[in-house]
């Protein structure tokens, strides 16, 4: 549920090192196509799986797939940008998708739960780069309650599914909830950024 990357004003012509409206508004939308076809894969392989079960090869899939895909929207997000290394939020987002993509692997041979503490402190502290980045962005871009709620949730539910990893009913239906309202947030996202920029152009 993360973006990375400082980006321009809400004008349609570009600058070196900036990402457009429209460039964020086409990312968002394969977020969201992802995010859904990913919730569909968990809730109809994997939903019934709890904390104590050792996860399924398609289980396992779905789980380092997630924060893998994560970096690569950042990475994408930063060629649109043109920033590169120069944008040390979108480094960091972009490190800790890795790393978290790496813990996985190795949780995954172990339990749900163990998945679980993972893929929530990986969406704790993907929230709060969320946050930071679309602070900055407000003054630049607009729009950006969405992606600010977006932010703030992600923490919460990342704490929470964290802390509740070890519960005998925490499963994998919980981690496609987040993924849900994630990408429902980013569709809005869509959304208000298309209303600001037709506004603009008026």
């Amino acid at each position: 549920m993360t973006q990375t990357t400082a980006t321009s004003t809400a004008s349609t012509t570009s600058t070196p090192g900036a990402t457009t409206p429209s460039g964020l508004r086409s990312l968002h939308l394969i977020r969201v196509v992802f995010s859904l076809i990913w919730v569909a894969l968990v809730l109809t392989t994997s939903g019934s799986l709890v904390s104590a079960d050792s996860p399924t090869g398609i289980a396992a899939v779905l789980l380092v797939v997630y924060p893998l895909w994560d970096a690569a929207a950042t990475l994408l997000e930063r060629r649109l940008a043109g920033t590169g290394s120069a944008d040390r939020v979108s480094t960091v987002n972009l490190g800790l998708g890795l790393a978290t993509t790496a813990v996985m692997i190795i949780a995954v041979f172990s339990t749900i739960g163990a998945a679980l503490v993972v893929f929530g402190v990986w969406a704790l502290l993907s929230g709060a780069i969320q946050l930071v980045v679309a602070i900055r962005r407000r003054r630049t871009v607009g729009a950006q309650w969405p992606m600010v709620i977006s932010g703030g949730q992600s923490v919460l539910a990342g704490a929470t599914i964290a802390a509740t990893s070890a519960s005998a009913t925490s499963s994998l239906s919980t981690v496609a909830g987040y993924s849900a309202f994630g990408a429902f947030w980013f569709l809005v996202s869509v959304i208000a950024l298309g209303i600001r920029s037709r506004r603009g152009k008026r």
